[in-house]
């Protein structure tokens, strides 16, 4: 059976954020079955319905982006916390995907989200509000476990990899229930 294309979406845009330095490790935790794609969401135009109405053209950074969460078999979502709710640029992506109204490139798409931040909740505030869109864009979420990763930055080495055993083995587990996830909840 081929492997599964799974969307990495980072809500951080900096190259060297926690954020991606745990969605590399998430990576190299994961199981044959899937197949990762880091879709960058920067260069992603504020989403403006009249970008795109009365016969204009999209931008060409949203058909590329759209085209490429549509390819995909399911997203995973890493996001920082500002603020107490997702960055901007997440948000932003989010939108520009779910547009034009009945053509979103989420829908049914299954999901998981992994918050990563340096203070002690873990991204906990980010985590549900990402969760929230995720009902609307009709993408079933991995529910358990829950992957809000506090202290990130004293749980990789100078190298930018893991540290601890503990972690490491937390976050295999979670991308193996996702695994099992994308499975049993993608479409056939």
């Amino acid at each position: 059976m081929p492997a599964k294309k799974i969307a990495v979406v980072i809500g951080s845009l900096r190259k060297d954020s926690l954020n991606r330095k745990f969605a590399h490790e998430v990576i190299a935790l994961a199981p044959p079955s899937l197949e990762f794609e880091i879709v960058e969401i920067g260069e992603l135009a504020m989403y403006n319905q009249d970008l795109e109405e009365n016969g204009a053209v999209a931008p060409q950074a949203w058909t590329h982006f759209r085209q490429r969460i549509k390819d995909v078999d399911g997203v995973l979502f890493f996001t920082p916390e500002y603020n107490r709710s997702t960055p901007a640029a997440l948000k932003n992506a989010l939108d520009v995907g779910s547009r034009p109204y009945g053509a979103s490139v989420w829908s049914g798409k299954p999901a998981a989200i992994v918050s990563v931040s340096p203070g002690a909740t873990g991204g906990f505030g980010a985590n549900h509000h990402l969760r929230q869109s995720m009902v609307f864009l009709d993408m079933p979420l991995l529910q358990q476990p829950e992957a809000y990763i506090g202290g990130a930055a004293n749980l990789l080495g100078p190298d930018g990899k893991i540290n601890n055993d503990s972690t490491k083995q937390f976050l295999k587990k979670f991308i193996d229930a996702y695994a099992q996830w994308v499975e049993t909840t993608g479409k056939k």
